[in-house]
């Protein structure tokens, strides 16, 4: 009983792994521990590529993969994501800071713990606000573009090491490609060697033995090369040595003035960071089968990256590399991320002093196969052919990445996906409906050829009818009265309509009080129940007509058949509705539909 309260409890809603912890069995320990050792093993490299890549030396990103994850998985909702550094996160984190400090240097990282802290504060304030739906507006579009642009600007600012170039840093993307273009004949044969060699032997363990630590095989057959070719005489730079000690205690820097250098790059970390883990967890989820709580995810990620910034580690995300090879290597519960992060601060007090014959332009060769491997060319593709606005969305993002600030990027990928979704919202689909002769019942359809009655319209609305709407909604219905003045009376389906504000509520009122004008007259029906209520309170019901609203279709063709001008049904070939055969037709009669009088003459 204890267990079950510790599980539901409200001590659950404060420390969520009490929600998982009762699964913990010796068989799961047992098959978490193999998952995170894996882990360990895997992220050793990527860590200290992420590392430079964010502009830090290399073991910042193994503190972040130490420190990040064990938060992140006691204070997040999914069992198999895993935190730590990321490609796309570090790249934002050095062109964020670099304006401010040297990459590298003391002042840089206090700028980056700063940062990391920041971006903290912003996702656990979403996260207690219950804001996890708000990656939701981030279009899938704009992920695909900007991680396809973060990764070009990866592979970029590493061409330096992997051709042995000097690039001052700080370049912008044309300017560094520009540089690449002019020092060609500077290229170092013997760094090319070393990274062209690493790139080589990691494409191949990917390929042909992809259980395989491939980075790490691969790293160390760079270094072998380097050591045969006598790469540090001929201008091949080591990484160096790393210290053999766990992460240390750091301190952000919170001077107003730096917060306020560091707040927009921050918000953009951590929007970055959110739609990074709260993506993966869910991918994951799908095949896992198991329900992902984004606020909650949003609070484990502010929770990693404010703890971290005070342990030497900077902004960090979900690793979809390491989460995969989590759920592929057969996790079950959150404390394989855990026994990863262990893992790898025992690797690092143990072979710390070996990164001293690790070359440069090896990691260089991993970075470029990490960049490449983070374009996604299955989806680029399905979105160009699918839709041209997620096309656009896409493609301005993409750009955006590559030639303006990572930042600023991340934000009109945002405004662009709103401005997408709002323009689809504020644009439902209004379509007329006939009856098919030729269904079962003769059900309603969307048809160009099917002929319709001369004086009623029925029109489906697929869309909420509030103020961003009611614009298009009212020019449709003005565009069919135009090409058919003579259908009066206008019956609206209104099944797909989910909310209705007070501008679509005034719409609603002023077609009716124009159709009765000619003539005619405007019917509801299907009326939802958070539809009907608030057009009942404001009146506009009664201004429209309770006896003008209908639960089905059948009643209301009924009832507004009742109200045509049975005098033209008898001279109409149509017949479309059943209760057209009560109206015999006059066999003398001109069979051509008259025309209809004059606009507020009777019918």
């Amino acid at each position: 009983m204890a267990g079950t309260r510790l599980d539901n409890g409200p001590w659950a809603q404060v420390f969520p792994f009490l929600r998982w912890w009762s699964a913990v069995t010796p068989q799961t320990v047992r098959h978490d521990l193999l998952a995170g050792l894996t882990n360990a093993v895997v992220v050793l490299p990527q860590g200290v590529a992420f590392a430079m890549i964010a502009g830090l030396p290399p073991e910042y990103g193994l503190y972040t993969a130490i420190v990040t994850p064990i938060i992140a998985a006691l204070f997040g909702s999914s069992r198999h994501l895993i935190s730590g550094p990321t490609t796309a996160i570090s790249i934002v984190v050095f062109s964020t800071v670099s304006p401010f400090a040297e990459p590298g240097t003391a002042a840089f990282l206090g700028y980056v713990l700063t940062l990391t802290f920041i971006a903290g504060v912003f996702q656990l304030a979403l996260g207690i606000a219950r804001l996890g739906a708000l990656v939701n507006f981030v279009s899938h579009s704009v992920v695909v573009g900007f991680t396809a642009g973060a990764a070009i600007l990866i592979a970029t600012s590493q061409m330096k090491h992997f051709l042995g170039v000097g690039v001052p840093l700080g370049e912008s993307f044309l300017n560094t490609w520009i540089d690449l273009a002019r020092k060609a004949a500077e290229i170092n044969p013997y760094v090319v060697a070393v990274a062209g060699v690493t790139l080589i032997a990691a494409v191949l363990f990917k390929v042909l033995r992809p259980r395989w630590p491939g980075m790490l095989l691969a790293m160390i057959a760079g270094s072998v090369v380097s050591l045969l070719l006598g790469g540090e005489h001929h201008g091949v730079r080591l990484v160096g040595s790393l210290p053999a000690h766990l992460p240390p205690l750091s301190s952000p820097d919170f001077s107003l003035e730096t917060i306020r250098q560091l707040g927009p790059g921050a918000l953009a970390v951590a929007m970055l960071g959110l739609i990074e883990a709260v993506s993966i967890a869910r991918a994951i989820a799908t095949r896992s089968h198991q329900r992902i709580d984004g606020n909650q995810e949003f609070i484990g990620q502010g929770l990693s990256n404010i703890v971290g910034s005070f342990f030497s580690a900077y902004a960090g995300s979900g690793s979809f590399t390491r989460s995969g090879i989590n759920y592929q290597a057969g996790a079950r519960t959150p404390l394989a991320a855990i026994f990863a992060a262990l893992g790898l601060a025992l690797i690092l007090l143990l072979i710390a002093p070996l990164t001293a014959y690790l070359p440069i332009p090896a990691m260089a060769g991993l970075i470029l196969l990490v960049a490449y491997n983070l374009i996604d060319f299955h989806h680029i593709r399905g979105i160009l052919r699918t839709s041209r606005a997620d096309a656009a969305v896409l493609v301005t993002t993409f750009l955006s990445t590559l030639f303006i600030e990572l930042e600023f990027a991340i934000y009109l990928g945002v405004i662009l996906s709103l401005v997408l979704y709002l323009n689809r919202t504020a644009h439902p689909r209004v379509v007329t409906r006939v009856p098919d002769p030729d269904q079962p019942k003769r059900r309603f359809v969307t048809s160009d050829t099917l002929p319709g009655c001369p004086q009623l319209r029925i029109v489906r609305i697929d869309g909420s009818l509030f103020f961003g709407a009611v614009n298009h909604v009212q020019e449709a219905l003005h565009k069919m009265n135009e090409a058919a003045p003579d259908q009066r009376h206008i019956l609206l389906i209104c099944h797909g309509v989910n909310f209705v504000d007070v501008a679509g509520a005034e719409m609603l009122v002023q077609e009716a009080r124009r159709l009765r004008a000619q003539g005619g007259d405007l019917y509801l029906c299907g009326l939802k129940k958070g539809v009907r209520e608030p057009l009942a309170r404001g009146g506009h019901l009664d201004a429209i007509g309770l006896d003008h609203v209908f639960d089905s279709k059948a009643k209301a063709v009924a009832a507004v058949f009742s109200r045509l001008d049975h005098a033209r049904c008898e001279v109409c070939d149509r017949r479309i509705f059943r209760e057209c055969a009560s109206i015999e037709r006059r066999p003398e009669a001109d069979l051509t539909v008259p025309t209809a009088p004059p606009r507020g003459a009777s019918a």
